[in-house]
């Protein structure tokens, strides 16, 4: 549970001034306290009405929160987010909603293309939907990404052929299964 869950928001003069954290609250109420003592309390984070789902869902993350109140120019209150509201909004995404195949695949970050990513499976009959970067650091970079193909493993076996390490697992991956099928042939040649 979020340590923001049913939290309070304060507004004085449709200004939003900080917000309560739950336990605050529950303490407050259990200890037969008014609300309007925990002023020490108040922690302050916002969106703005014009930000895009990205920065929101940034915010509720950095937060660990389930409530974000939306603020104005003039930083006046107009409403909250509730974190159902902007998984409805992610669920809507091509990415979670639409028929596809999903792959992670890594590479070393100063040899990452996406257009690269794009013509590989494009090469292969396929059509991307949608990718977001995974993780990133010093040395690698991880890319989820969603296409349409009538045959994964081409595409598969081709990230590899380009250094791309793929890290998820398919059952239409017959590399894996090659790999295993040598691995005991091998085995078998050395106990003769």
């Amino acid at each position: 549970c979020s340590r923001w869950s049913r939290g309070l928001g304060d507004v004085y003069k449709r200004q939003l001034i900080g917000l309560i954290p739950k336990e605050e609250i529950d303490i407050a109420l259990f200890n037969d306290h008014e609300i309007g003592t925990l002023h020490e309390t108040f922690e302050f984070f916002c969106i703005e009405n014009y930000q895009n789902v990205m920065d929101i869902v940034k915010v509720f993350a950095a937060n660990d929160t389930t409530l974000v109140p939306v603020v104005g120019k003039e930083m006046e209150y107009l409403g909250y987010f509730d974190l159902s509201d902007i998984l409805s909004v992610l669920n809507s995404a091509p990415f979670f909603n639409q028929e596809g195949e999903s792959i992670l695949i890594e590479k070393d970050v100063s040899k990452y293309s996406f257009s690269e990513i794009c013509q590989i499976v494009e090469s292969n009959k396929g059509k991307v939907l949608c990718s977001f970067i995974a993780d990133v650091n010093e040395s690698t970079i991880k890319i989820s990404l969603k296409f349409k193909a009538p045959e994964i493993n081409e595409i598969i076996q081709t990230f590899r052929r380009y250094d791309y390490v793929v890290l998820s697992d398919h059952k239409e991956d017959f590399y894996l299964e090659d790999l295993k099928s040598r691995s005991e042939y091998l085995q078998k040649y050395l106990n003769i």
